[in-house]
């Protein structure tokens, strides 16, 4: 942890709402001018997207029936504690982009799924904003999470998150389900080993729990929406946390536990500006006095 050179840390699987975020910390940096050096977790990724399909290739011929985007053999975990660490000490470090597609792309004259070079942080900035899978991965010899000064958690439960992926690989992929299921229980022991335990750690978590039946995500016809949910807010350490103002603005919410709210899934943005608002004054106000 630092506090001359703070680091902000979301992790979450895709699709949790990482999106509705990283839109939240975008319009709270531009409200309070602060200056952000904005870390994608994709740009830790080990390989680009055609070695990992060879690499995945090789894995299923020997027999390596859970080798994932999640676990320690595909992504840079030492690298992204490095980051964390360096950036904590200096406020200074290197990155660089993973680019998606070929809009992504177009700017470097690149094909989608590769790596831009790795470069340097700009200078100066108020703070690092990490977003991924991994911003508090933690293994035998990996600590990312301790060098975070805040960590939040945004996931849905499990039936959601299939069924997330089984529309977006559908309709955006043109994947079959059958290949879809297939990556599902690939990904799994690396989802319970590496991605999991990260909510442990986070100061923060964001749920997303349905109110329509999920019961079989693999028939779902279509997503469940934000009105079609409950947020479920729960702070680590609650102390500091003003609940009954926090339940006053948010209409039709309620505690379920000394540390948890629950709130409608349509008012996640919300409650992001009004709990970490204060959380990244704070953050700052330490940056002040510590130089």
């Amino acid at each position: 942890m630092s506090v001359k050179h703070p680091i902000v840390a979301i992790t979450g699987s895709s699709g949790a709402g990482t999106t509705t975020v990283r839109h939240t910390f975008q319009q709270i940096f531009r409200r309070e001018q602060i200056s952000a050096a904005i870390i994608e977790g994709d740009a830790y990724h080990r390989y680009d997207r055609a070695e990992m399909r060879t690499r995945l290739a090789e894995a299923q011929q020997q027999g390596l029936a859970s080798f994932s985007h999640f676990g320690p053999d595909a992504n840079l975990f030492e690298e992204i504690e490095a980051l964390f660490q360096h950036y904590g000490e200096t406020g200074t470090g290197t990155t660089r982009k993973y680019l998606h597609n070929a809009e992504e792309a177009a700017p470097y004259q690149q094909e989608p799924g590769t790596f831009t070079p790795w470069e340097p942080l700009p200078e100066p900035t108020d703070l690092l904003f990490y977003e991924g899978l991994h911003g508090a991965v933690k293994t035998g010899n990996v600590d990312a999470a301790r060098h975070a000064d805040l960590l939040i958690g945004v996931v849905p439960i499990i039936n959601l998150e299939w069924i997330q992926k089984l529309h977006r690989d559908r309709i955006s992929r043109g994947h079959s389900q059958e290949a879809i299921v297939d990556t599902i229980l690939r990904r799994m022991p690396d989802y319970v080993n590496y991605i999991v335990p990260q909510f442990s750690l986070t100061d923060i978590n964001f749920q997303r729990v349905p109110t329509v039946d999920t019961s079989n995500p693999f028939i779902a016809r279509d997503i469940p929406s934000a009105d079609e949910s409950m947020l479920i807010i729960r702070f680590r350490n609650p102390r500091g946390i003003d609940f009954p103002y926090l339940l006053s603005m948010l209409k039709d919410s309620f505690m379920s536990r000394p540390n948890t709210i629950v709130c409608p899934g349509g008012k996640m943005a919300l409650a992001m500006q009004l709990i970490i608002t204060p959380l990244i004054w704070q953050l700052m106000d330490r940056k002040k006095k510590a130089h």
